[in-house]
């Protein structure tokens, strides 16, 4: 039980932690922010702070990784597939559906500070995704081009849709992207 209320607490810290940095990013860039500033926006002492993290760049590290773990468990979701054109669909899908959810974090860390870190955790884990899919699936998995290649060509797509609809701001609306994107992927590779 006792072990129960120390995860919970540093559950909290941590989160508590991360909303203040995303608040503060949303007002200055990441080198403006100093570690008191997080931990007077999250009403948390120093002392906590360092308990939990060596500065803010561990502390951004730590936000990244989160992001990137609950990209990945939406990823798995992408299992019934038919054909390459669904997969890569349902991945476009999943990755709308991934800003839209954390739009929160991704806003002050992709445009508000354009930071790359972010962009190659979201390249790094579709790519590792893709190329996964290739290897394993038959349906996707095309004997004459490379999956790296195929995997860098759909990941432009991917990641540039993703960002347009991000810095957009409604300019097109999610549905609108799926229908567009079913009309330029080919059923099969």
């Amino acid at each position: 039980m006792k072990n129960q209320k120390v995860d919970l607490r540093i559950i909290k810290t941590k989160k508590s932690l991360y909303e203040a940095l995303l608040i503060l990013m949303k007002e200055k860039t990441f080198e403006d922010i100093k570690v008191s500033d997080i931990c007077e926006k999250a009403y948390i002492n120093r002392s906590t702070f360092y308990t939990h993290f060596e500065d803010k760049y561990m502390l951004f590290d730590s936000l990244i990784k989160d992001l990137k773990e609950s990209l990945k468990e939406e990823l798995e979701k992408n299992k019934n597939i038919s054909n390459s054109k669904e997969y890569y669909i349902e991945l476009i899908k999943i990755l709308l559906d991934h800003i839209e959810i954390k739009k929160e974090i991704y806003t002050p860390i992709m445009i508000n500070n354009r930071n790359s870190i972010a962009m190659d955790m979201i390249y790094d884990t579709l790519n590792e995704d893709i190329i996964k899919r290739l290897e394993e699936d038959e349906i996707l998995h095309n004997k004459k081009i490379p999956s790296e290649f195929i995997a860098k060509f759909y990941l432009g797509a991917i990641i540039n849709i993703g960002m347009e609809w991000l810095k957009s701001k409604n300019k097109y609306k999610r549905e609108e992207i799926i229908k567009y994107l079913k009309d330029l992927i080919p059923e099969n590779l």
